[in-house]
């Protein structure tokens, strides 16, 4: 199997390789790994003491931010190794102050490619978030002694491990992790019917981070004012879905302010045909706003503040299976989620629900539809945002559970 495994990974980097041609996503992850082995060289050494954490992507790295910033304090001395898979992930943190040492691209999962990327300092400990593994890397951490540890690990009844074929890969995780760290219960109990036992639930390390966001200073430049006293909804990462709901909304009320901030940029253009009087934020000047209910966010950085002026907040991804992006940046600040019901990767969103704090919808104009009835009916809106900032508040403290565990 493991002979598979190689043949699979030689398949991925030759595919990738080909896709670059053609996509500028992919080559950028490509050219990017080109460089992994340069950055740790210019910045480790083998006598560097290194805490290394991988993220696939973006929402894993918020994920996985709080645990790695609280062992920054209990090894100030150690340096900080970050990682990605994907270049979405890699391309925004690369912009922002943070605490690592270096960030750069894992590299493919080659045997000789990972040895001698390792070899250039010495990782103590070794952390990956929710489900990016790679088996060359993890079995090389072992042979160094690593100490191996998943956090807010996600196992869902899809996945290959719960197949014929997911003997060999669970076997790898078995021997090569320390420990899960498992958000959910569910999760626990899948894990450990298939022999993964040396787990613990702790929770999903993500509530700590929203939390950290409500308490900082969430002011954006010009947006109260273009706010005022009006309701506001906020579409945060938005699709062509979202975007739709948008202009539902928009020809139904003037009753509201409504701020999109796009999930890619390049949907710009789109939503300005879609809103010709819309006003974009870069080219705010002053307070001065002329007469429109839409503001179009075409800044990076800036939406998880946003959602502190919202009212209401509509979630892209859920209308199709890109995947829903983080309803918890949202759900922090006290006020009522909407989105699309394909998130089945997503149980804080079944949660949230239930919490009666956000609500999923099938169709745009249902969702559309119920955003209008909130703005009109003030006893629900209340409900739901007190719903949706307890469902936050409420949750334990994973990190310290899981430092706790990592220092016993």
């Amino acid at each position: 199997m493991k002979f598979l495994y190689n043949i699979f990974i030689s398949l991925l980097i030759f595919g990738m390789k080909v896709f670059s041609l053609f996509n500028d996503k992919t080559k950028k992850g490509v050219e990017g790994r080109g460089e992994s082995l340069r950055k740790v060289k210019s910045v480790f050494s083998k006598l560097d003491k290194v805490i290394w954490m991988h993220a696939a992507s973006l929402g894993e790295y918020e994920q996985g931010l709080p645990v790695l910033e609280s062992l920054k304090e209990k090894f100030p001395t150690h340096k900080i190794l970050v990682t990605f898979f994907s270049p979405s992930g890699y391309e925004n943190v690369i912009k922002k102050k943070n605490i690592a040492d270096e960030i750069c691209y894992l590299p493919f999962d080659r045997k000789k490619d990972v040895r001698e990327f390792i070899s250039q300092f010495t990782p103590e400990l070794f952390f990956t978030v929710k489900y990016d593994y790679w088996y060359n890397l993890l079995e090389e951490l072992k042979k160094q002694k690593v100490k191996t540890y998943v956090i807010s690990a996600l196992f869902y009844e899809r996945q290959a491990f719960f197949t014929s074929y997911g003997k060999w890969m669970v076997k790898q995780l078995k021997k090569n992790i320390d420990w899960f760290f498992h958000q959910t219960e569910m999760s626990f109990a899948l894990a450990r019917s298939v022999g993964l036992i040396q787990s613990s639930v702790t929770g999903d390390t993500r509530f700590d981070r929203v939390k950290q966001l409500k308490v900082r200073d969430n002011q954006v430049d010009f947006i109260k004012d273009f706010t005022g006293a009006e309701k506001t909804i906020v579409f945060g990462s938005s699709w062509q879905a979202e975007e739709k709901i948008a202009e539902m909304i928009s020809k139904k009320t003037n009753d509201a302010k409504i701020i999109i901030a796009p999930h890619d940029l390049k949907r710009v253009h789109n939503l300005q045909q879609i809103f010709p009087e819309a006003l974009l934020y870069s080219q705010i000047k002053n307070s001065a706003f002329p007469d429109s209910n839409v503001l179009i966010i075409d800044s990076i950085g800036l939406l998880s503040k946003l959602y502190s002026y919202a009212d209401i907040a509509l979630v892209g991804g859920g209308f199709h299976d890109a995947g829903l992006h983080n309803i918890l940046e949202a759900a922090t600040f006290g006020i009522p989620v909407v989105f699309g019901n394909h998130y089945r990767k997503n149980p804080e969103a079944d949660d949230l629900i239930s919490a009666d704090g956000g609500k999923a919808f099938e169709t745009e104009g249902e969702a559309a539809g119920f955003v209008l009835f909130l703005l009109e009916d003030h006893e629900a809106l209340t409900a739901m945002s007190q719903n949706a900032g307890e469902f936050v508040s409420g949750k334990p403290n994973s990190t310290a559970l899981i430092i706790q565990k990592i220092l016993s």
